[in-house]
Parts: C-alpha cells; sequence; structure tokens
C-alpha cells in the first residue's frame, strides 16, 4: 500500500479493523464462553456438544480469543487464563462482564449511526459490492504485489495462471517482473469487465488471457507453469480447498508450481493472532472458510498430487507464500 505517510494510514487502517476483536470478545460475553471455562479445561467439541452450537465455529472462536490472550489452549483443550476468570466470568467479584454485555447493546445502537446523521446523498451511487471488494483487494495489494511476486521468483515461470485474480493487482506485478512472460486471469464472469479495464489501463492486455469461470464449479485453464491462489483458499473449507489443489495440478505442466499466498497458523491455529482474527473473518462470511496451518497444508497438497511443498515466506501475515510442485 502506497502512501506518503503511511505510518498515518496505517492507523486509520487499524482502526477500521479495530471492531474485529471487540466483535470477538463480544460475542465471547454474550455466550458467557469464560464463566462456562472457569477452572475446566475442555476441547471445542466438548463445549459445543454440551452448549448445543457449531463444533467448526466454536474452535475458530476459541482460537482466536486464546490468540488475544484470553483463553490458553494446550493438547486441544481451552481454558480461561487468570485474567479472564478474574474479569470476565459472572461469578467473580471482579468481573467486568455487566460492562461488556453494556457494550454489546450499544453494538447494535451504534450500528445505526450512519442513519442518526442523516440520509446519503440523492446523487450517490448504489453499492456495488463486487466492484467494492474487487477495489479493496487492488488497494491492499498494489504496494505490495511486486515483493511477494519477488519471493516467488518470476524469471523461473512463462506462463503463469492467477486464479481468483481479482482486477489483475498481481498478475501486474508477475509481467512487470517478467517481460517476456504472459498470463491467464481467472475470475467470476461479474469480475471480468474490471479485470480488462485495469489490464488496458496497464497496456498489458496482449499479454493476458481473462477467463469467466466458477473456481468451485468449473475446471482451470491448463498449460500453464506457475498457479497462483492468492488470499483464495481461507474462503473455502479443506475439502474444497483439496479439489481446488487438483484443479491447479491439472492445469499445470509437470514440474509446474503452485503458489499459495495466505496466512499460515501454527498447528493449533491459535498464532498470529492476525490469522486467528481473520478465520473468525471467514466464519462470518462464508459458509466453511478459515485459516490454515503449514501441516494441513502439506497434507492436502500431498494428497491432491504435488511434491511436498516448502515456505517461502513466513512473515505473520496474509503475505506468507507456501510453494509445491507437480511431478514430472
Amino acid at each position: 500500500m502506497e502512501s506518503t505517510n503511511r505510518p498515518w494510514l496505517e492507523g486509520i487502517l487499524d482502526r477500521v479493523r479495530g471492531f474485529m476483536e471487540a466483535r470477538v470478545l463480544l460475542t465471547a460475553a454474550e455466550l458467557d464462553l469464560f464463566t462456562l471455562l472457569k477452572g475446566r479445561a475442555v476441547s471445542a467439541e466438548e463445549l459445543a456438544q454440551e452448549r448445543g452450537w457449531n463444533a467448526s465455529a466454536t474452535e475458530i472462536l476459541l482460537d482466536a480469543l486464546t490468540s488475544m490472550g484470553c483463553l490458553t489452549k494446550q493438547q486441544g483443550r481451552y481454558t480461561d487464563t487468570p485474567e479472564a476468570e478474574l474479569h470476565l466470568s459472572a461469578d467473580s467479584p471482579d468481573t467486568v462482564l455487566p460492562y461488556v454485555l453494556h457494550l454489546a447493546g450499544l453494538w447494535k445502537t451504534w450500528s445505526g449511526l450512519t442513519d442518526k446523521v442523516g440520509p446519503l446523498p440523492p446523487d450517490a451511487p448504489a453499492l456495488d459490492r463486487t466492484a467494492a471488494f474487487i477495489g479493496a483487494m487492488h488497494v491492499l495489494g498494489r504496494g505490495k504485489a511486486h515483493r511477494t511476486i519477488a519471493a516467488l521468483r518470476p524469471e523461473e515461470s512463462a506462463r503463469l495462471l492467477d486464479v481468483g485474480g481479482a482486477s489483475g493487482t498481481y498478475t501486474i506485478a508477475f509481467l512487470r517482473a517478467n517481460p517476456s512472460a504472459e498470463a491467464t486471469l481467472f475470475d467470476l464472469p461479474e469480475v471480468v469487465p474490471l479485470a480488462q479495464r485495469r489490464m488496458a489501463e496497464e497496456g498489458l492486455s496482449d499479454r493476458v488471457r481473462i477467463v469467466a469461470g466458477d473456481l468451485r464449479r468449473d475446471p482451470l485453464p491448463g498449460g500453464h507453469d506457475l498457479a497462483l491462489l492468492s488470499a483464495i483458499i481461507h474462503m473455502n473449507g479443506p475439502d474444497e480447498n483439496l479439489v481446488l489443489f487438483r484443479k491447479c495440478r491439472e492445469a499445470l505442466e509437470p514440474g509446474g508450481r503452485i503458489v499459495i499466498r495466505d496466512h499460515l497458523m501454527s498447528d493449533d491455529r491459535t498464532s498470529p493472532r492476525a490469522g486467528a482474527l481473520f478465520a473468525v473473518n471467514m466464519l462470518a462470511g462464508t459458509a466453511g472458510g478459515r485459516t490454515y496451518s503449514l501441516k494441513e497444508l502439506q497434507e492436502l497438497l500431498r494428497e491432491a498430487g504435488f511434491e511436498p511443498p516448502r515456505v517461502l515466506e513466513a512473515n505473520g501475515t496474509m503475505d506468507d507464500l507456501v510453494e509445491a510442485r507437480k511431478p514430472l
């Protein structure tokens, strides 16, 4: 992300993203999690069965709370930290739970703040959610895509397949880094015009083939030596990613590479903190998405027919990179 005042910009974005941790704590308070876990060490599955909750969702929430320092997790079992037991369980004399629950109520009233100020301007365009999302991905990627592409050695590949490539931020960086290369960008039909416009603006239309399709339903275009899954796998459950990895293998020439850019979690999926919180974002917004550990990716890629993967980058952000090759 480019800016003449990056610290100010990052500070603003941190404030905007701050609702995520707040929502995790408010949900835990509404569910009375800290009282339920006081003096106990239970698995997510046990707690979910006891309370009638969704087991996968419960685990994602508990992992996020662990990453925030509110719980501990050992051998798959969770318990309160001493501080959480003292201040967030209902029966502690030092509890602040009533105040947190009060704030949970304010969450709902604050959500109507825009309407309290007044109606949107009459000439304000209707929100195009697809365009807004694709634009947001470009904003997040435009200042760092060149670093990501440099880390995956673009000079070794001549034909990139950018799966779910949005408007082409990473495709552009790849083609700039390797002027003799070509690329295929694959995304939903409604995204194609956005990608076509950006490629035309960049003067790269003659080096990019843009193919419309749904990565969950359609085969991927073949004949490539590099397949990039940039911020894609967190949208899917494990079974969906296995199918996607197999499609990527079919789209690659023998010896070709798949590169995954995403959060790379610890084996217990409680760190890095950003990844644990992002899993909650996927829980809220998708049917089965979450973040993955290296061990999980190793198993999925092996089952999909790739050679053992290696980590290219591991910096605790969504810019972590994992690479695996299709056998010759």
